[in-house]
């Protein structure tokens, strides 16, 4: 039976990991879950005095590393591709008490762009859909970002519902529901179901370029995708800067043709927590912004800006009021 079960776990590692150890499906709770048991199968082997093979430390390294890069270094829940909140603290301690130790300095990983310093987290989807047999989670969310600033979402994405037998699961797979540019109010991927009443990538999309910058003072995460390229002929291109010191964010959000671009409506979404305030100025050009006794505030001086109702799909399962801020108009303008 061991012999099966570690030639059955071997196939599993092939199948379901990319070359640098992170999970196809580019999901975080999976990524955690792996770990996790690939953990529990190292000390039940140990404890049963059975050799452990070396793909198994292996994979606990480069899981440790993504885990390190995702959670450790932020402890907060990215809202991206599947993911809602969990608290991986007991998780850390279970770790700790085994002697598991992980670290990761890295800026990107999995598809995935993180810039930090103690104040203010940046996070970026720069990665492309995965391949349809692994996508039964993923959110049409290229190119989304959020930002944490001491310790609380100053923007953020909706949160995922996971129950595949409810609407709103396919719902919380729209591009509408991240922080990113929505096309003709369509989504930057295409979804199916399959049998099983589950939605997957039919029609996914590849990113074609990206380039970090990350200085003492200047910070630069930039990137674009193809998924709205087939159907209108447009690249999105997406560049998020950030001056340190005067904790100012700076966003482009850019629609590539060879031609003529289409007149078309576009909306850029700014998601918010439940628990956020906002307030449009007198003036309507400006947005405030109350985060837990931060103040911040959002301009676009060449477009309508206005405050949205949504959902936030954050906690498991379950759904709550929200607001967005949203840019919105027509592509020949």
């Amino acid at each position: 039976y061991l012999h099966f079960g570690l030639n059955l776990l071997k196939k599993i590692i092939k199948f379901s990991f990319d070359d640098g150890g992170f999970p196809k499906s580019r999901n975080i709770r999976q990524l955690n879950f792996y770990l996790k048991y690939f953990v529990l199968v190292r000390e039940w082997l140990k404890e049963s005095q059975n050799e452990i093979p070396e793909y198994i430390d292996e994979n606990i390294y480069y899981l440790g590393q993504a885990y390190a890069f995702i959670w450790q270094n932020n402890k907060k829940d990215f809202l991206f591709n599947g993911n809602y909140e969990t608290d991986n603290i007991e998780f850390d301690h279970y770790l700790k008490r085994l002697g598991y130790s992980f670290k990761n300095q890295n800026n990107e990983l999995g598809g995935y762009a993180i810039l930090k310093n103690k104040k203010i987290t940046l996070i970026m989807d720069i990665g492309a859909s995965p391949d349809k047999k692994f996508s039964q989670n993923y959110q049409a969310g290229s190119l989304s970002f959020e930002i944490i600033s001491n310790g609380k979402k100053l923007i953020c994405n909706s949160g995922y519902f996971q129950d595949f037998e409810n609407r709103l699961n396919r719902l919380s797979k729209s591009s509408a529901t991240h922080s990113t540019l929505v096309l003709d109010d369509t989504s930057s991927c295409k979804f199916t179901k399959d049998s099983g009443s589950c939605s997957r990538v039919f029609q996914g999309l590849k990113i074609i370029k990206k380039n970090i910058v990350f200085e003492e003072n200047y910070w630069k995460i930039a990137s674009s995708h193809d998924g709205y390229l087939k159907h209108y002929g447009v690249i999105h291109d997406r560049e998020v800067e950030f001056y340190p010191e005067q904790t100012k964010f700076i966003g482009y959000d850019r629609l590539i043709s060879k031609n003529k671009i289409k007149n078309l409506k576009f909306e850029i979404r700014f998601h918010l927590e439940p628990s956020v305030k906002v307030m449009k100025t007198q003036d309507n050009k400006s947005i405030l912004i109350e985060l837990d006794g931060e103040g911040w505030k959002f301009n676009s001086t060449d477009n309508v800006i206005n405050i949205d109702n949504g959902l936030y799909f954050g906690k498991k399962n379950s759904f709550t009021d929200n607001q967005n801020i949203f840019i919105s108009g027509m592509t020949n303008s």
